[in-house]
């Protein structure tokens, strides 16, 4: 399909899905890399009582800390 067929389909709000691949779809700078970071005991048992204390996971507390703390530095 052309990009002219395309945008009058789109247009139109008809399904253009079938002429994408959205199989290799990234969303740029938001793919995971896994990484490991020894943190001493002390720590991990601070994290998880605020992760209980707010609900999530020490996972999740950890990247909103890490992203509120890099935020700030890259608003500086």
């Amino acid at each position: 399909m052309n990009s002219s067929d395309f945008d009058q389909r789109f247009d139109a709000g008809e399904s253009v899905l079938e002429a994408l691949d959205l199989g290799g779809a990234r969303r740029r700078r938001l793919e995971q890399k896994r990484v490991n970071v020894d943190i001493p005991v002390w720590m991990i048992d601070q994290l998880d009582r605020e992760a209980s204390r707010l609900g999530v996971t020490r996972q999740s507390i950890i990247k909103v800390w890490l992203a509120e703390r890099l935020e700030q530095r890259m608003s500086v």
